[in-house]
């Protein structure tokens, strides 16, 4: 019998979705995709499971069922993604459903119970509800600890409890080395010195600094690769084009039916080459990315550590209310402004408070470090914001510059930039 187009987006749309989104256009090694990750994930969750049965196995009574979920659930975790991976989530769905709860952990889910009824796979129903459970576990709406069966489990793929897990474990180190960064963490010493303390993964203490470099490592590459100033202005010219087109293709109809998911980065090839009248707009942005015709840059700056606690998102309006009377007039609709957060997963918390650390190997007592244990070389900020804006048409990058410029001495008193305005430049040369 013939393949269906929904039997082929499950057996190859994570091989069609990269990892990184539009990151390639900046990192050409940034090829690799979710099928890669998927796999390593997979493999990991095999070993660290495996480690500590060798370690503990006795004591924490894992068994061939328990290291099954663990696998299953690093494979399938991330099925749910959309096109372009985080671009499809948190850029383009916040802008066509206001206030949406949808995530890609509980589209995962779904897809999961699809894949086994379409599929007609033999497997014992309690196997994918903790399957399920084990992919939720680092989501808001997951199950209480108390009511699961040998929780340490459930840390293990998506670690909700305090961020260590086997998929930042896959994606920092494959995602470092496909972008020519260099990459200090080693996730291996992790693997070989935990251990079951109570019902929770816990570490050696003294390898507290190799915990740190996992937070420290995924932050650089947020601020380097992630969050660079030309993959976001690429990614959201992408999401852009999205939006023209999701009336016409129907993309956000579908988000909660895994039979009608559009699920993997085919879509853009779909809208470049599609003669439709109503996906003039979305092509001819799709076509000026090829160009290299961006969205342009025109200025950023980081958040006050002062004024970060009460912070809110800085608008295309906030921008375009802060231009002068005279010259050219701005429209919202002629600015993109892009807030990044950036942290250590905890937000303006310190990660090693909720990590559970062990002194020696004899002992059974857990502890976390508290700020003032820890090495005086490490940050005492945790967190990052930084306000980006774009101009969506190059003649207008000198007047969003200056009203941008305007915004924050309006907001704060002062220029809280650092780099000079685009006019400014040109003068010194």
């Amino acid at each position: 019998m013939a393949m269906t187009y929904e039997r082929w987006k499950l057996n190859f749309g994570l091989r069609e979705l990269k990892q990184l989104g539009m990151t390639h256009m900046v990192y050409p090694g940034a090829v690799h995709s979710r099928f890669e990750h998927s796999l390593g994930v997979y493999w990991l969750a095999g070993e660290a499971v495996h480690k500590l049965k060798t370690h503990q196995g006795l004591e924490l009574g894992i068994d061939r069922f328990d290291i099954q979920t663990v696998k299953l659930a690093g494979l399938l975790h991330d099925v749910g993604h959309g096109p372009f991976s985080h671009l499809f989530e948190r850029e383009f769905l916040p802008k066509v459903l206001k206030g949406s709860k949808w995530s890609h952990e509980q589209m995962s889910v779904k897809m999961v119970d699809y894949i086994v009824d379409e599929h007609h796979i033999e497997i014992d129903s309690d196997a994918i509800k903790r399957v399920k459970e084990m992919i939720l576990a680092s989501h808001e709406t997951t199950l209480p600890k108390s009511t699961r069966e040998k929780p340490f489990l459930y840390d293990i793929v998506a670690n909700g409890r305090n961020g260590i897990d086997v998929d930042k474990f896959d994606y920092i180190v494959r995602d470092c080395r496909a972008c020519g960064l260099g990459c200090n963490f080693e996730f291996q010493r992790l693997m070989e010195i935990m251990r079951v303390l109570g019902d929770e993964i816990c570490y050696r203490a003294k390898d507290y600094l190799s915990v740190h470099k996992l937070f420290a490592t995924r932050a650089d590459l947020y601020r380097t690769v992630y969050t660079h100033a030309k993959v976001k202005a690429i990614e959201l010219m992408v999401s852009d084009a999205l939006l023209k087109a999701n009336d016409y293709l129907e993309i956000s109809s579908h988000i909660h039916e895994p039979s009608e998911y559009w699920k993997d980065d085919t879509i853009i090839k779909t809208i470049e080459t599609a003669p439709d009248q109503e996906l003039r707009e979305a092509r001819d942005l799709i076509l000026r990315i090829r160009r290299r015709d961006l969205y342009q840059f025109c200025n950023e700056y980081a958040v006050p550590k002062d004024k970060l606690e009460n912070f809110k998102d800085v608008t295309a309006q906030d921008i375009v209310c802060s231009q002068k009377v005279g010259g050219v007039m701005l429209s919202e609709e002629d600015v993109v402004v892009s807030n990044i957060r950036i942290d250590l997963t905890r937000g303006r918390h310190n990660p090693l408070e909720s990590i559970k650390f062990f002194k020696d190997y004899e002992s059974d007592e857990k502890f976390s470090i508290p700020d003032d244990r820890i090495s005086h070389l490490l940050p005492t900020s945790y967190q990052d914001m930084i306000v980006r804006v774009y101009s969506k048409k190059p003649e207008l990058v000198g007047a969003i510059s200056e009203a941008f410029e305007n915004f924050q001495l309006r907001t704060y008193g002062i220029k809280a930039q650092v780099h000079a305005t685009p006019e400014k430049k040109k003068r010194r040369l």
